[in-house]
């Protein structure tokens, strides 16, 4: 390379330089732009959750106030929604209801439970006989009563033959709703008794 003319050594110092440069390119920086794509990529992801993080945690505390509502319409329908449990007594405070608006009872029977996400229907088909005057107690003391029943699919026949106290035949559904435990506060329960309920002792050999 001495032998080359000064301009020749030059020409020959600059594509080495170039090849140099390209193979330091070609081997390294362009790994690091691959590189660094990537990690651009995944920082991009990882925002994109933080922000969607970011705004489920603003929204927390209108989830909170919407179950506190919630909770709180359960509770203020606990005095007129009974309970499973309750419900037998229900169905014999309408029987009395009949009873002391002097209707006689020819027919009570319970329905198809309709069983929906937090309450339930119970439906009674009633055969009732008795008076104009005697059904419109039995309504008047229906809608003052504490817990919500509500009388429909009414049906009045004239007696035949009338009677002093029963001048027609009444059929009618009466509806209650009836609360019911939700499957995760029984399930919970369960959880409870099996934590507390005793290790048995190895048997003895």
């Amino acid at each position: 390379m001495a032998k080359l003319p000064w301009y020749g050594q030059l020409a020959a110092f600059v594509a080495v330089s170039l090849a140099a440069a390209g193979a330091f390119y070609y081997f390294y920086e362009m790994k690091q732009q691959v590189t660094l794509g990537a990690k651009r990529t995944e920082l991009a992801t990882v925002q994109d959750r933080i922000g969607k993080g970011l705004a489920t945690a603003r929204q927390l505390p209108e989830f909170r106030k919407q179950i506190g509502e919630l909770e709180a319409r359960l509770e203020s329908l606990k005095p007129i929604l009974p309970e499973e449990k309750d419900a037998g007594d229900l169905l014999r405070r309408i029987q009395t209801l009949a009873v002391q608006s002097n209707l006689v009872i020819k027919g009570f029977r319970p329905q198809p439970i309709n069983q929906l996400e937090m309450h339930a229907e119970w439906p009674i088909r009633l055969q009732l006989e008795g008076s104009y005057h005697n059904l419109g107690l039995f309504l008047d003391r229906v809608s003052k009563f504490p817990r919500i029943i509500n009388i429909g699919g009414l049906a009045l026949a004239q007696k035949d033959p009338p009677t002093a106290g029963a001048s027609m035949e009444i059929a009618a559904t009466a509806m209650t709703f009836v609360l019911v435990e939700r499957p995760a506060a029984a399930a919970d329960t369960k959880k409870g008794a099996a934590k507390k309920a005793p290790a048995k002792a190895p048997a003895k050999s």
